[in-house]
């Protein structure tokens, strides 16, 4: 039976994450806030209008890095409060206070950016030349230099920053607080409904009758705020369409593109190869699960069915944090100690409640340690999503200690090989341990459907659709909701085929995802993964050096251009042979489940 989602207050403290690791009390936060707003007006006193040199620019640049880790603690921690129960008013509030605070101080500050770059090449190379520790921001600076603004405007496009925000903001708001999704009956019984409820559950439900049920009450809430949601993106593209141009990009996709340090050719391609090559894999997996539940016709709202619902086991987290630990070990005794903190220290937020963020994240505030939001189902499955996000928590808690905060951050388009790959890891370390050809169809169902469904598909067709969205606005045009549906419809009917029936409602999923409003990132997604993938082959076969280099490589941060980065982990992303090679290697796996089950 499932059971209603309760209050915050109402769950249990030990399965939730403890942020006083950042703060110990509102009170302390409220003096870092201040501490925060002092050392802003000291570096705005001390340094504006006197970047001149290089002695002074990194002198400068010291004082930043304080004020840079202090604002991310900061701001973190109103975040993370408020992203586990968005109705909270004084979570609401404090969240709106830090923006503005941030906003006043990014304005204040942005002559700093903007005094360096105006100064001779000679000057920013020699400052380089005298300070590694600020080197990476600086030829970051330089590297910017074409495509920034008249001081005056980049100090009006920092105090808007908060303002800028805003379709984030409205997208959350009406998602996790105001959209009530109340019920559904199916003969006669009630179940409940919410976003955590229908993307941990009723997805997965065997039963067609429930979760066809639940599918359509789920879309018919969705469809209540696709006008209000439509309007929030179509302001998102918009605003970063205007940015291009200002910027003096030739696209929208150039400017988005270009923090990431990527080339269009190499975002288009991971779009494109997956698009044509990974389609015929994908229908073949749909068209057995069609067969193993005998389904008349298989539709969107089947996709997310298990291979064999009757064997993934419940599993309680400290059962899931064995099997963590023993899959991970791999990484070595540094790496399987933070993993241990984690669970021990309470990075983790396991509980489900109302108003908490849907899916999961990891957030790693620089100067604290990484925290983790989850919502546990009992369900195996968790491992693998809880594996992923302490990839990301490995990747920067290694980072952290090896690098500043100006090098700790790497490339989007790296974001997500360290998390995809612990969950290969895991899939690997199951595999060793089993000769039972069940469950090693439900580990290889498992990497297909959670793993590479979720990377290389789910996120691979909101790139798709996104791109299309892009390429509309980058020609003058807007989108409103009845475009957004019909593109997205028509992104799912083209990767699916005559294998999969696109039902109505699904063309609604665009407005599940909060990916859209930060940039190209879905897409980033089967870019990781595709990293991931070759690496996991180069530690199965060639064992500890091949750890040892992907461990140096996470501790590089953001030291490296994801071309340098995949190249360190011994993969060549600058052809399209890692991506085919995935792909093929998706199939293999497709083929063995489809033998397997045929065994069985």
């Amino acid at each position: 039976m499932v059971k209603e989602l309760l209050e915050r207050k109402d769950v249990d403290e030990k399965y939730t994450w403890d942020l006083s690791a950042i703060f110990k009390t509102e009170e302390e936060f409220e003096d870092a806030l201040e501490n925060f707003i002092k050392l802003s007006n000291e570096i705005e006193r001390e340094f504006k209008g006197k970047l001149k040199d290089a002695k002074t620019v990194n002198a400068c640049l010291d004082r930043i890095k304080a004020i840079m880790e202090l604002g991310d603690l900061v701001g973190s921690y109103a975040y993370l409060a408020l992203s586990v129960n968005q109705m909270d008013t004084e979570s609401q509030a404090r969240q709106a206070k830090v923006s503005n605070i941030m906003s006043d101080v990014n304005s204040r500050l942005s002559f700093i950016e903007s005094d360096i770059i105006q100064l001779e090449e000679e000057i920013i190379k020699e400052a380089i030349e005298e300070s590694k520790e600020n080197a990476k921001y600086l030829e970051d600076i330089l590297r910017r230099k074409p495509h920034t603004l008249h001081p005056e405007v980049e100090k009006a496009l920092a105090a808007l920053s908060n303002i800028l925000r805003a379709p984030y903001e409205i997208y959350n708001r009406a998602k996790l607080a105001d959209m009530d999704f109340r019920s559904f009956t199916v003969d006669g019984k009630e179940y409940p409904l919410s976003f955590v409820l229908f993307e941990g559950k009723w997805e997965y439900e065997t039963d067609t009758k429930i979760r066809h049920a639940a599918f359509k009450a789920f879309s018919d809430k969705l469809k209540e705020y696709q006008h209000t949601i439509a309007a929030a993106y179509n302001t998102q593209v918009q605003k970063e369409k205007v940015i291009a141009n200002l910027r003096g990009f030739d696209s929208v996709f150039d400017s988005l593109l270009f923090p990431q340090q990527v080339d269009r050719e190499l975002y288009d391609r991971q779009i494109d190869l997956i698009m044509e090559h990974l389609a015929p894999h994908m229908r073949k997996y749909a068209r057995l699960i069609q067969q193993i539940y005998g389904l008349e016709e298989m539709t969107f709202m089947d996709l997310k069915l298990p291979i064999d619902p009757d064997f993934e086991p419940k599993i309680s987290i400290e059962e899931g944090r064995k099997y963590i630990v023993e899959a991970l070990s791999v990484l070595g005794d540094d790496y399987i100690e933070m993993v241990n903190r984690a669970f021990d220290e309470r990075w983790i937020d396991f509980v489900q409640n109302k108003g908490k963020s849907t899916g999961a994240f990891c957030s790693s505030p620089y100067g604290s340690h990484p925290f983790i939001l989850i919502s546990w189902t009992e369900r195996m499955r968790e491992v693998f999503v809880l594996a992923h996000e302490l990839g990301h928590a490995g990747h920067f808690y290694l980072a952290h200690q090896n690098q500043n905060v100006f090098n700790s951050r790497p490339s989007q388009y790296c974001i997500e090989a360290p998390s995809t790959m612990n969950e290969l890891i895991m899939a690997n370390y199951l595999m060793k341990n089993t000769e039972d050809k069940r469950m090693r169809r439900w580990v290889l169902s498992t990497i297909i459907s959670r793993t590479y469904y979720h990377n290389f598909v789910t996120h691979l067709l909101e790139a798709a659709f996104q791109r299309e969205v892009y390429k509309i606005v980058d020609s003058g045009g807007a989108v409103h909701a009845h475009l957004l549906s019909k593109l997205k419809r028509e992104v799912l009917e083209k990767f699916w085929g005559d294998a999969v029936v696109i039902n109505e409602g699904a063309e609604l999923t665009w407005m599940r995802q909060p990916h859209y409003y930060m940039g190209l990132y879905p897409y980033t997604y089967s870019a990781g993964l595709t990293i991931a993938t070759e690496v996991n082959k180069r530690i199965l076969k060639e064992g500890q050096g091949a750890i040892d280099d992907w461990i140096e490589v996470l501790k590089s941060g953001g030291v490296y251009t994801p071309v340098e980065f995949a190249k360190k982990a011994g993969v060549d992303i600058t052809t399209e042979k890692p991506l085919l090679n995935t792909i093929e290697y998706i199939g293999n796996i497709i083929d063995e489940i489809i033998e397997l089950t045929e065994d069985i």
